[in-house]
């Protein structure tokens, strides 16, 4: 196995990152505006959730947060890989699986965010999962390598 830098394998994780905020900006964006438009929410009562603006907002508004929340679930486990793989050594497979995890993820979120036909979602979520699973079974025979 050929070993890339730390660099090359938390790269991808550092472009999720990114990604996850352009999502929460682009919440920000288009929620803010959409709720002005709400009669009333002036005199909302204190501590709401987005989770409560469903079937008040429109529901173009809310898969943006739909996606943002998404981003904040899963990738965490991609997130612990990615370090596993970097400390333990990790390859140029593991560099490609990361970015095509990312890459997918990328495409899902503008998918949900723009479109939400549940089909294709699913199977963007699919292929990003199998990234994800694929790098889980790495960094785990990497950590258990590393341990002989």
């Amino acid at each position: 196995m050929h070993t890339v830098t730390h660099g090359a394998m938390l790269a991808p994780a550092a472009v999720l990152v990114l990604w996850t905020l352009v999502m929460m900006m682009w919440v920000m964006v288009t929620r803010i505006p959409a709720m002005s438009k709400i009669p009333g929410i002036e005199k909302a009562p204190p501590g709401g959730r987005g989770q409560d603006l469903e079937g008040i907002l429109p529901p173009q508004i809310n898969w943006k947060s739909h996606n943002y929340t998404h981003l904040l679930e899963q990738p965490t486990l991609f997130y612990a890989a990615v370090v596993i793989l970097a400390l333990t050594g990790a390859g140029t497979v593991d560099v490609a699986l990361a970015w095509g995890y990312v890459g997918l993820r990328v495409v899902h979120s503008l998918w949900q965010a723009l479109v939400n036909r549940i089909p294709v979602r699913f199977l963007l979520f699919l292929l990003s999962s199998l990234c994800l699973v694929a790098l889980a079974i790495r960094a785990a025979a990497a950590c258990f390598a590393t341990m002989g």
